[in-house]
């Protein structure tokens, strides 16, 4: 028999917010035991059949996804490409919500996201957009409460853009009772509409090493997301002093760990010797993407 599942109160995933505090930690209190019993839930989603859309290429969204669908029992199929040019986006989802029980959309644009919600009538899924990264942030926080068993009283500090994983990062740790910090160069900013919805106060500077002093997770990403290739030499040269290092990591406290969505790029963002360092938990970020997902993908349509 199917473990009790607690669903979600909204019909969509397409922002971090769609969740509330209280369902966010009740799906990681699932994905827990999905990580820990996977065979428990192994026919959940037996008979359904998920859209993934994607007009971005991914490793880790795209494998974790179709994998989490496949052991709840589940089918997957795969779209690559822009959404709503060949025929009207509401066209494609009133096509798809006749086929498929859910949809996963990753995107340029988290308007392409809302969209897809509006004229669908089966639950969607935000697997990253310009805006947010809500699935990354989920299994971010799984990541962390494995480590240190509770999330409350934690600081995260974010070094790097005020991109959709810094923003998506700043909900969930705000509404989970951490403390967030975020140092970026000057005009990279969080967006101010972003910074606030902050639950808590946070802190935003131009100095690293005053954002990261006694934190107990540092964070980066990328300097240059997909779709801004043409702002890379600005960027390297606006981040350079923002690079994730040893001296930089030893503002942190004593037990910190570094945090990388990935894909990382070494010797920009952060050294090899921090991401292989014993302090690094990326690879089980990386991993946690698949429990994560499959407590969502539970949480929507068990």
């Amino acid at each position: 028999m199917l473990p009790r599942v607690q669903r979600l109160a909204r019909p969509d995933f397409t922002r971090d917010l769609d969740a509330t505090v209280e369902e966010i930690q009740s799906l990681l209190d699932l994905a827990a035991d999905v990580k820990r019993a996977p065979a428990s839930y192994r026919s959940a989603l037996a008979g359904k059949s998920i859209a993934l859309l994607f007009e971005k290429p991914s490793l880790r969204t795209r494998m974790t996804f179709e994998l989490a669908i496949q052991q709840l029992g589940g089918f997957a199929l795969f779209d690559v490409g822009p959404i709503g040019v060949r025929e009207p986006l509401k066209d494609v989802a009133r096509n798809l919500d006749r086929w498929v029980s859910g949809i996963v959309a990753r995107t340029f644009h988290q308007q392409t996201v809302d969209d897809l919600a509006l004229w669908s009538s089966v639950p969607v899924i935000n697997a990253l957009s310009d805006m947010w990264h809500p699935c990354q942030a989920l299994a971010d926080m799984q990541t962390i409460q494995e480590h240190f068993g509770e999330l409350r009283g934690l600081k995260l500090a974010f070094v790097g853009d005020g991109n959709n994983v810094a923003s998506s990062l700043m909900l969930n740790a705000t509404r989970l009772g951490m403390d967030f910090s975020i140092a970026t160069p000057a005009g990279y900013e969080l967006p101010a509409s972003v910074a606030a919805m902050a639950e808590s106060p946070i802190e935003m500077t131009n100095d690293a090493a005053a954002a990261v002093r006694g934190a107990h997770i540092v964070y980066t990403d990328v300097w240059t997301s997909m779709g801004d290739e043409h702002e890379a030499a600005a960027r390297r040269s606006a981040f350079r002093s923002y690079q994730v290092n040893d001296d930089l990591l030893a503002q942190a406290a004593p037990e910190a760990i570094f945090m990388h969505c990935l894909p990382a790029h070494r010797g920009e963002e952060v050294t090899d010797s921090v991401i292989e360092s014993s302090r690094s938990v990326v690879f089980d970020e990386a991993e946690n993407r698949l429990h994560a997902q499959k407590a969502l993908l539970l949480m929507l349509l068990a």
